[in-house]
């Protein structure tokens, strides 16, 4: 049985119930994808999967599949992003999430655990997305996890520079600190 398998039914025999985040990957088999095969039961099959997101009710972590999904339909995506495509996402974002701003081997505060990159569209593909270098993104786990089909497009440049114009000096010299180091290397 595939680890999507599994985490179907332990939602279908959970329904109604809030379960946490170890709780699925138990569920799963322990696998890394646990993460990703809900938010594919959420997104393309429509399962209705609340999260903290949806429900001022639930903490980070927790879910809830508050009734039974509708019926499956064939959802036929393709979940392959060719190597070449991959190397260059990363190379582009510069081997950094996207929405964070942490990189390989940095500790995630949320988890504790070393980030680990994943290739993420910005157009979900359940929402027409493609497979195309414009619409690829490097993101950590955590956020590849918490962007189910709700991030919009990356921040303006102005935008950014405003939200820097407005922080306290401390802030902006670390945030200086921080790009000298991206990019004098």
């Amino acid at each position: 049985m595939s680890a999507k398998d599994l985490i179907r039914k332990f939602f279908l025999d959970n329904i109604g119930v809030v379960v946490s985040s170890d709780q699925i990957r138990a569920a799963s088999g322990n696998t890394a994808e646990w993460g990703r095969r809900v938010r594919e039961l959420r997104g393309e099959e429509r399962w209705p999967i609340l999260t903290h997101n949806d429900s001022a009710a639930l903490k980070p972590g927790e879910y809830l599949l508050k009734e039974a999904p509708p019926e499956k339909k064939d959802v036929a995506f393709s979940r392959s992003i060719s190597t070449k495509l991959r190397a260059a996402v990363l190379d582009r974002n510069g081997f950094t999430c996207q929405m964070c701003g942490l990189t390989p081997g940095d500790l995630d505060p949320a988890t504790g655990r070393k980030v680990r990159l994943h290739i993420g569209h910005i157009v979900d593909k359940s929402r027409g997305g493609q497979d195309v270098l414009t619409n690829l993104r490097a993101l950590c786990s955590t956020c590849n996890e918490g962007a189910k089909n709700v991030t919009g497009e990356k921040p303006a440049a102005i935008w950014l520079l405003s939200q820097i114009r407005r922080a306290g000096m401390d802030e902006q010299r670390a945030v200086y600190d921080w790009l000298r180091t991206k990019f004098d290397g």
